[in-house]
């Protein structure tokens, strides 16, 4: 019971620090910034990873939510740089 209480305090705790993150980011500065985030999606990949291989219950789900959310989340990167980049090309 001690661990599982520990497991939702950082659970709670980066859920807050990450979405007060994102909303301080201004609009100009979303779209470059979310190319470089696509890295720590990646190391949140491999994290969660690790949770989802978890003998305990509870943390085993939190990390299959947090390998499906970072991954829709560096797909959407990838997506939304590749059209910024596309945006910079000359027509043909």
């Amino acid at each position: 019971m001690e661990m599982l209480i520990i497991y939702l305090t950082v659970f709670a705790l980066a859920v807050f620090v990450g979405f007060e993150i994102i909303t301080k980011i201004p609009p100009t500065l979303h779209t470059p910034l979310m190319s470089g985030s696509n890295a720590i999606s990646g190391i949140t990949i491999v994290g969660a990873l690790l949770w989802a291989g978890s003998d305990v219950e509870i943390p085993r789900y939190l990390g299959i939510a947090a390998v499906v959310l970072a991954t829709i989340n560096c797909i959407g990167g990838f997506l939304v740089t590749h059209r910024m980049l596309s945006m910079f090309k000359g027509r043909r």
